[in-house]
């Protein structure tokens, strides 16, 4: 499976993105998708996962009630909806995908090339 993020750039405080996780392939329901972020002299954070059908999701209380996880099978992508970004939330978006539903990124086979995302506050 090869992933490809998109849709970062930069937004205000307050606003909002959509990012979009492209994947090639005709095994990609087979995976659950999550986001991941990283920020310089941070590890690697957890954001957001969704599972081979959409029907269970799973957010870091971060983001959570802030940010929203689908995916549509039939277009072979994941989106990340985010929602009143704040400037904490700035940092390089990752998609991975994984046989196993969870928020460990040890789990994560496949990884996309990152898309930034910066909130001026």
């Amino acid at each position: 499976v090869q992933l490809q993020a998109s849709g970062g750039g930069l937004v205000q405080a307050g606003g909002s993105l959509r990012l979009s996780c492209a994947a090639s392939g005709s095994t990609f329901s087979m995976y659950a998708v999550g986001w991941f972020r990283r920020t310089p002299g941070k590890e690697r954070e957890f954001v957001a996962t969704v599972s081979r059908g959409g029907g269970s999701t799973y957010y870091a209380d971060s983001v959570r009630d802030r940010f929203t996880i689908s995916r549509d099978n039939a277009k072979n992508t994941v989106y990340l909806r985010m929602n009143s970004l704040k400037h904490e939330d700035t940092a390089v978006y990752y998609c991975a995908a994984a046989l196993r539903f969870g928020s460990d990124f040890r789990a994560y086979d496949y990884w996309g090339q990152g898309t930034q995302v910066t909130v001026s506050s």
